[in-house]
């Protein structure tokens, strides 16, 4: 198998780092990145929110809600939307490797919604060698998921969503590695949200609040062997909010944040004999991974072998990561758009600027986003200097 394939796998088993970083050279060797299974299902799909920072819980309904809260598809203003995004990945290094989503929803009346969406993610085509460097094979390892939400209003400020998701990953296409047979993996997830929002006045000038909940990907673990060993899928809580204002009846601009953090159990700290020494054991189920990922974090070791006070608390904070972008509308017609990103760099390290903008037209809008990498330790972000686009149709708008 040749090494390309080995750095392909490195990318799609490491959620949430995607930087070469040192060890010793990030707070004193404290570097704990969280891993899972599928880190596809956490890309952001769609340019809009690509263009925010990746905020996107509570922000204004649309097509693309299935991902960030379908508890938002209630109160979408159309009766049927669809939007098309492709994300590029890693495209200063190979050109081959995308995401490709559709997303979408139609009403069923006021107060309730159905939502859809398709992710497929493609690594390309890679060669399969044997130990002398033969040629045995030509693979394009996938990971696909599609999923349905229903959504309802509670009041006309409130709503919520439950959804339901497969996920499908071959990584091998059944190829041996090391001996042990490779199988596809599969997991069934659903997501869980909610999502409020109301009137208010800024300045004299009308407005809106929103809030949004989402904790998504709940579902069983992965297995890519026949063995017992089984990795967790990306399950994460996602908090947000978003204020926006009409300036006058051409204006519009609105700012929205976001908070994200998994919830998967934290690597512990081992010995040279491998038992624990600081932190818990992440060999535990589901609903008890989700539990104890909100204190399970090791902290850091001095060189006296002792935790450092306060280290794990700390840790749990670095866990969190935030985002926050703004958005300008004209005539509701032409949209700019910008965002920042964080993520601690013992956790991965993601930290970028974001721009982008918006076109619409009638039924039609075509959004564009832009990404530059702040991150102070090196390496290159999968969508670094890449533009991406989204389209999206508000069919429900044609008898309008």
């Amino acid at each position: 198998m040749k090494k390309i394939f080995i750095l392909f796998l490195s990318v799609l088993c490491v959620s949430q780092s995607e930087a070469q970083i040192n060890y010793d050279d990030v707070l004193g060797g404290n570097l704990n990145t969280i891993t899972t299974a599928v880190p596809f299902l956490l890309i952001s799909p769609d340019s809009k929110a690509g263009a925010m920072g990746d905020v996107g819980v509570a922000t204004s309904p649309d097509a693309n809600s299935m991902h960030w809260n379908p508890a938002k598809l209630s109160f979408t203003d159309d009766d049927l939307g669809v939007a098309v995004s492709i994300v590029p990945w890693l495209r200063e290094l190979v050109p081959d490797i995308n995401l490709q989503y559709i997303g979408g929803y139609f009403k069923l009346n006021e107060n309730e919604a159905i939502g859809y969406e398709l992710r497929y993610f493609t690594l390309g085509n890679i060669t399969f060698t044997d130990n002398s460097g033969n040629i045995i094979g030509q693979y394009n390892p996938n990971e696909m998921a599609f999923g349905s939400a229903y959504s309802r209003k509670l009041s006309d400020k409130l709503s919520i969503a439950i959804s339901g998701r497969y996920i499908y990953s071959n990584l091998t296409g059944g190829q041996a590695a090391g001996g042990t047979e490779t199988v596809a993996g599969k997991s069934i997830a659903a997501d869980i949200s909610s999502y409020y929002q109301t009137p208010i006045r800024i300045a004299k000038k009308d407005g809106e609040l929103a809030i949004g909940m989402n904790i998504s990907n709940i579902g069983n673990k992965i297995s890519y062997t026949e063995t017992v060993v089984r990795d967790f899928i990306p399950i994460n809580l996602r908090l947000g909010t978003s204020i926006s204002s009409e300036l006058d009846d051409y204006n519009k601009i609105s700012f929205a944040f976001d908070i994200n953090k998994l919830l998967v159990p934290t690597p512990p700290l081992y010995d040279e004999n491998g038992d624990i020494i600081s932190g818990k054991d992440p060999d535990v189920g589901v609903v008890t991974g989700m539990f104890q990922s909100f204190g399970d974090a090791p902290g850091q070791i001095d060189k006296d072998g002792v935790i450092v006070s306060g280290s794990r608390f700390k840790e749990e904070m670095r866990e969190i990561n935030i985002s926050t972008g703004m958005e300008y509308w004209y005539a509701n017609q032409f949209a700019l758009r910008a965002g920042y990103f964080f993520e601690h760099d013992t956790k991965g390290g993601r930290q970028y600027l974001t721009f982008g903008s918006g076109v619409k037209y009638n039924v039609f809008a075509l959004d564009f986003s832009y990404l530059i990498s702040t991150s102070n330790i090196g390496g290159t972000n999968p969508l670094a200097n890449t533009m991406r686009f989204t389209l999206v149709f508000d069919l429900g708008a044609m008898g309008s």
